[in-house]
């Protein structure tokens, strides 16, 4: 296997904190809305603490729109990108839409995802290979 695509974010927790701290009801909803995928939204809705979901969920779809190359745009939107758990509890992606394509037209095969979180800040890594 090859390498094809690397992407890495980091995200600072309190700038997601105060961003939905600062904002009415409908619009922190709307805010996670445009991030989250309707599973991931769910999970958000009942989480102890969104913030923190938001964050790490954010850091790792920047991290593989910038592993597939794309950025976020492009054909490439969070809601196709989606942080999913196997059955240990192990960080895995799941891909749709534009960024399935994308990978797909990379020769993509396999996608593996890091996620490390901290009091202040979170860091996603995506590797790519075909």
């Amino acid at each position: 296997m090859a390498i094809i695509g690397l992407g890495t974010d980091i995200v600072a927790i309190e700038r997601i904190v105060t961003r939905c701290e600062g904002m009415a009801a409908d619009k922190r909803q709307r805010f996670a809305e445009r991030i989250l995928t309707p599973e991931e939204l769910r999970e958000w809705q009942q989480h102890r603490e969104p913030a923190r979901l938001l964050a790490k969920r954010f850091a790792v779809k920047e991290a593989t729109a910038k592993a597939l190359g794309t950025g976020i745009g492009r054909g490439v939107s969070f809601q196709h990108i989606a942080l999913v758990h196997n059955d240990w509890g192990a960080p895995q992606l799941r891909l749709s839409g534009g960024a399935q394509a994308r990978f797909e037209a990379l020769g993509g095969r396999e996608h593996h995802v890091s996620l490390s979180d901290e009091q202040a800040y979170v860091v996603a890594t995506v590797i790519l290979e075909r």
